[in-house]
């Protein structure tokens, strides 16, 4: 079987348990075909680089895929059909990410980056400024 890495973009006026169902669905397309899903990843609600569809924010959602082309072709197939997703992007691999992807570990670094005034790094600081 073949590799691939899949993110879809779905619409921002969905909640997060709808995108959830979404994801279970096309993860269920590609077992039903005789597949598997190695890795979900939910990058959480993110700005797009432009409107599409009257959407400026989508829910972003990474699959790592080992299955035949078949059953990738089916899982696009009914990506395109649903009125959910706003854009999806398909990649065959040579080999999977193991543990987690640069958007994930680049959302971790920037929690840990000193702050330009010099302070404490953003999770060392605490409530300061006498925030509530």
């Amino acid at each position: 079987m073949s590799l691939y890495e899949c993110v879809f973009i779905a619409r921002q006026d969905i909640a997060a348990p709808q995108v959830e169902a979404l994801s279970d669905e096309m993860a269920n397309v590609i077992s039903a075909e005789g597949g598997q899903v190695t890795k979900r990843e939910y990058w959480g609600l993110r700005n797009i680089a432009y409107r599409i569809k009257k959407n400026r924010k989508g829910h972003y959602v990474l699959f790592n895929v080992d299955a035949p082309f078949a059953a990738v072709k089916e899982m696009e197939r009914q990506m395109s059909i649903s009125e959910d997703v706003l854009r999806c992007l398909t990649v065959r691999v040579d080999e999977l990410e193991e543990g987690p992807s640069a958007v994930m570990s680049n959302k971790n670094q920037r929690d840990e980056r000193p702050r330009r005034d010099g302070g404490a790094p953003r999770s060392a600081r605490g409530n300061e400024g006498g925030e509530a």
